[in-house]
């Protein structure tokens, strides 16, 4: 048994429950898209989380110790994302990458936004065109330091 084998136990039992992300992380008691990434495999669950986890979504206890185990984070099967809506993400940091980059050099100086201490958003914007996916990205700015 691998983590793989645990998130796709995850993903295959959402389906057959029809449960949704916002209700899973609701009974977790974070955000729906924290405990999205961590159900599929991006981050580490604590040991009462990982408990929540496993009764929503019937995991033995050997299961949910995976959860509880660091995930090599970034695990995309391809360098180049092959599913359309995760390309899109790929393709906006191709485009609008050094866009991001001047603008947060301009703004805070020479450093990184952190995607370790990080908040996320995802929210359904209404619009009478068709409606928009707003996503909003917080993370701590991280100077570089001289040494």
């Amino acid at each position: 048994m691998s983590r793989l084998d645990v998130t796709e136990k995850i993903i295959a039992t959402k389906v057959a429950k029809g449960l949704k992300w916002a209700d899973v992380a609701r009974e977790v008691g974070l955000s729906k898209e924290w405990v999205t990434a961590a159900c599929l495999g991006q981050m580490t669950l604590d040991a009462e989380q990982a408990a929540v986890v496993a009764r929503l979504f019937d995991l033995s206890e050997a299961e949910a110790r995976w959860l509880q185990v660091v995930p090599y984070k970034g695990s995309l099967p391809t360098s180049v994302p092959t599913d359309p809506l995760i390309y899109r993400f790929h393709e906006l940091v191709s485009v609008y990458g050094t866009t991001f980059k001047e603008l947060i050099h301009e703004e805070f100086g020479d450093g990184i936004m952190s995607a370790i201490d990080f908040r996320m958003d995802l929210q359904r914007e209404p619009d009478p065109k068709g409606d928009r996916v707003s996503i909003t990205m917080s993370g701590k700015f991280l100077p570089y330091k001289t040494y």
